[in-house]
């Protein structure tokens, strides 16, 4: 049971929602399940239905929950604040977002992975092997593989030694965790396969296998988008 000082209930229910989130990480409450109801939750934490209804409505606006009409509340990401600098949880329509963020991703990663391999000293080239060997351990052990992918891309972009590229990891760091959000763990094998052929690649410095690799794997990102966005209108309508 949590306990909260008595306060004004604004203040509670950003309490609440700050615990409700750490929650959702804690128990954990993986991307796509359903959280418990509002009676549930106001047992658990000790307050008013109104105010797990405020602190809802608050993990709703940060992308954290989403409410589904006659069926209940689900987690539909994980980022907090320092995993999504630019404020992307706020846009409604994931699918739509995804879409938007490949369509940036595949104007500048391609090219980052080439000059990764015109750039990327020793050292860099090893880490970039390890975070791929790591990220595939993750998936295969069917653990939380999505921080390391973000490090396996940031590692990427680093290596282009590209400062306006340095200041864009935002970017693709939130289109990462946009994508892994959407689609699970249902790219595994694709992402394996890409990761590796990307890495291998670029410890080659091949350039155009590099920005080849780097294309496939973004296209199985769309591929997979469009078909989650497919289903997701055919139930709506």
């Amino acid at each position: 049971m949590y306990q909260f000082e008595k306060m004004n209930k604004g203040l509670l229910g950003s309490q609440v929602e700050d615990a409700l989130f750490s929650y959702i990480l804690n128990k954990p409450v993986e991307i796509g399940e359903k959280i418990p109801n509002e009676f549930e939750l106001a047992e658990r934490f000790g307050v008013g239905r109104s105010t797990v209804r405020e602190a809802v409505k608050g993990l709703v606006s940060r992308g954290i929950l989403e409410v589904r009409r006659g069926s209940g509340t689900y987690v539909v990401s994980t980022s907090t604040l320092e995993e999504d600098p630019l404020g992307l949880s706020k846009f409604q329509d994931k699918y739509k977002l995804a879409l938007e963020l490949f369509d940036v991703r595949l104007m500048l990663e391609p090219e980052i992975a080439v000059l990764a391999c015109e750039y990327a000293k020793e050292q860099e080239m090893a880490q970039l092997k390890t975070l791929c060997d790591e990220v595939e351990q993750l998936y295969l052990a069917g653990k939380n593989h999505i921080k390391k992918d973000v490090e396996f891309h940031t590692c990427i972009a680093r290596c282009s030694k590209n400062r306006v590229v340095e200041i864009l990891i935002p970017v693709i760091n939130s289109a990462v965790t946009t994508f892994a959000n959407l689609t699970h763990r249902t790219l595994m094998n694709e992402t394996i396969e890409s990761h590796r052929a990307i890495t291998q690649a670029i410890l080659e410095r091949d350039a155009v296998g590099a920005k080849c690799a780097m294309v496939m794997h973004l296209t199985y990102n769309r591929q997979m988008i469009m078909k989650l966005l497919k289903e997701q209108q055919e139930t709506d309508r």
